[in-house]
């Protein structure tokens, strides 16, 4: 820790024209990536920022898009009103820090049980899910050419992609099969690829009094078809015990739809957005069992046995959706 924060003292003084840092602490959140909450010093005042750096500085993931092109994916959607963390600073090899990049410090909660069932946030859920659609609606409009290294992927493509990560892991799965089936036999017609999110749902949303107050984590952003955010905020995990909820387990689809409209988006196809949900609640579970191969071989942590046991609810909402 004392050597990230003397190189953070640097970055201060080189990059953000301030006096140095203080308090520098590695938060708990974050799943893929290291985050760092600092104070910035800077004539006489601190100001609170986060670090968001690749694990150990330089072990960057083969499936996201990487940390300079995250950094630039938040500026780009800060820039036509989508709140996001404003970026500061994206790391160079000067820099000494590896690849990640410094962005302003966001209040807010993002533990998605209390999103969705936490008194403090009632009123807010009245208008939440149709306040997601508006946003989804706005990152829609990213224009995918700014971001060639993006990847393009059809839904038959992605719905491949789960399929040979199932079938690597060597563990027969029934209703998995059974939701792969249905997929293939629904599959909707191609639709215009957009730039989407990828993870947007209850849990890498900052959310206030007031609604959202910053998309998080754009990691795996991609070009497809747009209606893939829609499914992915509807899926069952994401709802955190609230089943009657299926918008983050805080509103109905009907107004996530009615918003993403009226705020320029593609009318939605109601049986198109159920194949986005079926295909969510999938790639969950397929997420989740490759956890257990991950917890037996590379990283016995007790977090991926946890995650991996969560297979089976996935079967469960796959069965139901399936039913419905």
């Amino acid at each position: 820790m004392t050597e990230i924060a003397e190189k953070l003292g640097a970055v201060a003084r080189n990059r953000l024209g301030a006096e140095g840092v203080a308090d520098v602490a590695r938060l708990s959140a974050g799943a893929t990536q290291e985050i760092w909450r600092f104070d910035l010093i800077k004539d006489g005042a601190a100001t609170p920022l986060i670090l968001r750096r690749a694990p150990g500085g330089d072990r960057v993931s083969d499936t996201a898009v990487g940390l300079e092109t995250e950094a630039r994916l938040i500026e780009a959607a800060g820039a036509i009103g989508v709140p996001v963390p404003p970026v500061r600073w994206v790391l160079t090899p000067d820099d000494g820090l590896g690849h990640g990049f410094i962005m302003g410090f966001v209040e807010g909660e993002t533990l998605g049980g209390r999103i969705a069932r936490g008194e403090a946030l009632a009123e807010t859920r009245t208008f939440l899910a149709r306040q997601c659609g508006e946003i989804l609606a706005r990152i829609h409009t990213l224009d995918p050419k700014a971001f060639p290294t993006l990847r393009r992927a059809t839904t038959a493509e992605l719905v491949d992609q789960y399929r040979q990560i199932y079938r690597a892991s060597g563990w027969p799965r029934p209703v998995f099969e059974l939701a792969f089936r249905w997929l293939d036999d629904h599959c909707p017609p191609p639709a215009p690829a957009r730039l989407v999110h990828g993870d947007f749902r209850n849990g890498n949303l900052m959310i206030g009094p007031e609604g959202v107050r910053a998309v998080l984590d754009w990691e795996i952003a991609h070009v497809a078809d747009p209606m893939e955010d829609l499914g992915w905020i509807c899926t069952s995990s994401w709802r955190f015990g609230v089943v009657d909820k299926p918008v983050g387990g805080f509103g109905l689809r009907e107004d996530l739809w009615a918003g993403y409209e009226a705020a320029g988006g593609a009318p939605v196809n109601r049986e198109h957005a159920l194949f986005w949900e079926v295909y969510g609640s999938l790639r969950w579970g397929v997420m989740c069992a490759g956890m257990a191969t991950t917890f037996r071989t590379a990283d016995p942590n007790v977090e991926r046995a946890v995650i991996a046991r969560r297979t089976s609810e996935t079967e469960v909402d796959l069965l139901r959706l399936l039913a419905a």
